[in-house]
């Protein structure tokens, strides 16, 4: 089992992995709530490459599944949260992301915009895609009523990788909506 993650935590991917890591996987899981009213909920899990002048690179989300430079993937859109486990997954080959990227940034939107108050069981963890084992967890159900999350981010640091727990609430129905409390976390 990983760390789990609690806002403003930071930690060396390299050092929870045993050294080596070179692909990691976001994973993004939730539970359909079954109340009146909520409908399908569909969570979007998104990656923001970003440079050291924190300028938007590019931008991995339903509606782009790979990167330009093909260093990150979006396995694809889950609409209902229905089956176990991850319901979304981002894959980053970090031994391929272009040196000019010194931050991946994560979020979570709701797309129908119901509030993560009314989402059971969501969380984001990191994983080391060797061998699949958990590095890191994030817990995302309680967050009030919001409908966007700038999760977590992985930064490059002195030649790793280093991940940041951020947990900035906010609104938005895609990533692209979430405007300040974005730029804030970059």
């Amino acid at each position: 089992m990983g760390i789990s993650l609690v806002k403003g935590q930071k930690i060396s991917l390299d050092k929870e992995s045993g050294g080596g890591l070179s692909r990691v996987v976001m994973g993004l899981g939730w539970d359909p709530v079954d109340r009146p009213g909520i409908g399908d909920i569909d969570l979007d899990a998104s990656c923001v490459m970003v440079d050291a002048g924190k300028r938007v690179v590019d931008v991995v989300y339903f509606g782009q599944l790979v990167s330009k430079d093909g260093s990150v993937t979006h396995t694809g859109d889950n609409l209902t949260g229905q089956g176990e486990g991850d319901d979304e997954q981002i894959i980053v080959d970090l031994s391929r992301v272009p040196p000019a990227v010194s931050q991946l940034v994560f979020t979570v939107n709701s797309y129908q915009g119901q509030k993560f108050s009314d989402i059971a069981n969501a969380f984001c963890r990191i994983l080391d895609s060797r061998n699949n084992r958990e590095l890191a967890r994030y817990t995302l159900t309680g967050g009030g009523n919001f409908t966007a999350l700038v999760m977590a981010k992985l930064y490059r640091h002195s030649g790793e990788w280093k991940m940041a727990a951020l947990g900035e609430f906010g609104n938005g129905q895609t990533v692209g909506d979430m405007g300040s409390t974005l730029t804030n976390c970059l």
